[in-house]
């Protein structure tokens, strides 16, 4: 199959606008979407069960007649997981296992220390009590959303994890339903849409409110997620998945084809680039890929992705092509190259860096054990991936002694008048030792 993917090489004149023109992506929905789910979240805060039930009807095909219908319990979770395969539910815990032992090691513990006036200051950290996980629903399964959103929350310590996910005409999916038993997901409630997310920010009759809210959807939940931010928490408004490869030419053009078809088949929006400083490797891909093509099962989802933005881009040499590489800064990097521990060093913006000849994106989607919701639309310049700390709240904690308290004090009141705040003063003056103002206390 022909493929028109847009060539470039860094030397042509307006390389750097072109290519931000297809890096641009802009994830604000339109008046339409914004609308109609600003409508739906006041509905649901006002109304709740009712609420939730007429949309879930509505937008799902279901003909629910009472709330206590859409939540499925831990026992009917159990018996999703045996209807599966042995070898699935295998393949689930063995990646569930390496999620949470890499998350293990982010865990940060609470911390003090004292002064020599014998004040002591420090940070408690505090997991969060009760978080909802989105996970998208109907005939598209995605377990491994849900084991990446529910295990660092587990390791964190969260109190309570709640699961929404649509059930389209009422189609419930086992391997979904396996992997939240296996994660130690608290309670599942069969809904989606803006609606869940409504539901899961406000709380309802039978939906418990959450602290926050984390988890893909479509344009419709991103837009919930962004309207219902500050009543609660959330991980990220996520746009298209992207793959940006840089690749010296040595790696086997197979290979690389593939890596970038596994993006491009997520949607037509995905985003799937090669850079490599070798114009004859990238013909070799390119030839792959037209070669390939032909047996993907998502083929034109594929064709309309790359065709539409994706991207080969020819440089000068290696450090041009890391210099690349951090301008977009990319959701997942792959660095297939000779030496990617020295390169490595070089990159300061990306989501998820896959280091060498023999580390596919796809393994990270998986069972790797880092996580991969990750930042996308270059948000990786000032954002990270999901994980521990993001399930944790931290408070500071401080303990002045007498003298402690009369130095610091000495210091904040000068800069409290200096702000024309007077009490704030005086309540400092009031610690200081021998003071007039406390009468020498």
């Amino acid at each position: 199959m022909k493929l028109n993917i847009r060539e470039f090489s860094s030397t042509q004149a307006g390389f750097r606008e072109e290519l931000e023109a297809l890096l641009a992506w802009d994830s604000v929905s339109d008046a339409g979407v914004q609308e109609a789910v600003f409508n739906i979240v006041n509905q649901v805060r006002k109304e709740g069960d009712k609420a939730v039930i007429e949309f879930t009807n509505r937008f799902d095909r279901r003909q629910i007649a009472d709330a206590s219908e859409l939540e499925i319990s831990r026992d009917e979770m159990s018996q999703a997981k045996q209807r599966i395969s042995a070898e699935l539910v295998a393949s689930l815990e063995a990646a569930a296992a390496r999620v949470h032992d890499y998350h293990e090691r982010q865990k940060q513990p609470s911390w003090q220390y004292q002064e020599d006036s014998g004040t002591v200051l420090g940070q408690k950290v505090t997991p969060l009590d009760r978080v909802g996980v989105y996970v998208p629903g109907g005939k598209a399964a995605y377990p491994s959303s849900v084991l990446m959103n529910v295990m660092p929350a587990k390791v964190a310590g969260v109190g309570e994890i709640i699961m929404v996910v649509p059930t389209p005409d009422g189609f419930v999916n086992d391997i979904v339903l396996a992997a939240a038993h296996i994660a130690g997901v608290d309670r599942v409630f069969t809904i989606g849409g803006a609606q869940a997310v409504a539901a899961l920010a406000y709380g309802t009759e039978t939906v418990p409110k959450v602290d926050k809210i984390v988890g893909p959807g479509n344009i419709y939940v991103a837009t919930a997620k962004r309207q219902v931010f500050g009543a609660v928490g959330i991980d990220m408004i996520a746009g298209p998945s992207e793959i940006l490869v840089v690749c010296d030419g040595k790696t086997n053009p197979d290979w690389i084809a593939m890596d970038l078809f596994s993006q491009a088949e997520h949607d037509e929006d995905a985003q799937s680039i090669l850079i490599s400083p070798d114009a004859d490797y990238i013909q070799q891909v390119k030839a792959s890929m037209e070669r390939l093509i032909e047996a993907q099962s998502r083929q034109q989802i594929i064709k309309v992705s790359l065709e539409g933005r994706g991207a080969f881009i020819h440089v000068k040499d290696m450090d041009e092509a890391i210099e690349i590489a951090n301008l977009v800064a990319a959701e997942h990097l792959e660095l297939s190259i000779d030496e990617p521990e020295k390169w490595v060093e070089k990159i300061r913006h990306a989501g998820a860096i896959f280091m060498g000849r023999h580390t596919p994106e796809a393994l990270g989607d998986y069972c790797a054990g880092p996580n991969h919701v990750l930042p996308t639309s270059g948000t990786a310049r000032f954002s990270s991936p999901l994980g521990v700390y993001d399930f944790q709240k931290r408070s500071s904690l401080i303990n002045c002694s007498p003298q402690g308290a009369s130095d610091l004090a000495k210091i904040a009141s000068p800069l409290a008048r200096g702000e024309s705040l007077e009490a704030h003063a005086m309540s400092a003056e009031y610690r200081i030792l021998d003071s007039k103002v406390n009468g020498g206390e």
